[in-house]
């Protein structure tokens, strides 16, 4: 079992690194966050006493959602409707949630590097990593500029952007 996906009625509250965070600059709203943090990840917060997918969201987002296969595809699709902010998900790529949520309505998704450690709620780094493949997906152009800028890993564009290199790889071809 991977450790951000843990039997139901566990906690998988975890923070994201501050050295993964950090680069991709300063959050208005972060809607997942932990209700104990030792450090700030964005300037406002919703932990999970306010529901922050039934609050609004306003502002440049930041979005580590519930790993589980449950409650991750809501915050995805929250986030794509919101269309401002980075999130950190699982790799799946093949998923319904991540066609859905992400090839087709996001900006660019970069592909970490590696498996991070994450920190438990305390800021101490967990001595495992997340034990999946992890993406960082940028929905609006100053946030795929920050993917880049950042250089967690590889970064290519998607959305309407995919459609527009496609026609221009079939006008070359012809």
């Amino acid at each position: 079992m991977k450790a951000h996906q843990l039997p139901e009625g566990k906690n998988d509250e975890w923070l994201t690194p501050r050295w993964l965070l950090s680069p991709l600059g300063a959050f208005d709203l972060d809607p997942c966050s932990p209700v104990t943090r030792p450090w700030s990840t964005a300037a406002m917060h919703y932990t999970e006493h306010d529901n922050g997918l039934a609050l609004p969201w306003s502002g440049r987002v930041w979005l580590n959602p519930p790993f589980n296969r449950y409650d991750r595809p809501k915050w995805m699709r929250k986030m794509a409707e919101h269309g401002n902010g980075i999130m950190l998900v699982p790799g799946a790529t093949e998923t319904k949630a991540f066609f859905d949520h992400v090839w087709s309505k996001a900006d660019a998704v970069c592909f970490v590097k590696s498996r991070p450690h994450f920190c438990f709620v305390d800021g101490t780094e967990a001595s495992f990593n997340c034990g999946t493949a992890i993406v960082l997906v940028a929905y609006g152009a100053s946030n795929v500029e920050a993917l880049e800028k950042a250089s967690h890993g590889v970064t290519r564009r998607c959305g309407a952007n995919v459609k527009d290199d496609s026609r221009r790889a079939r006008s070359a071809r012809s």
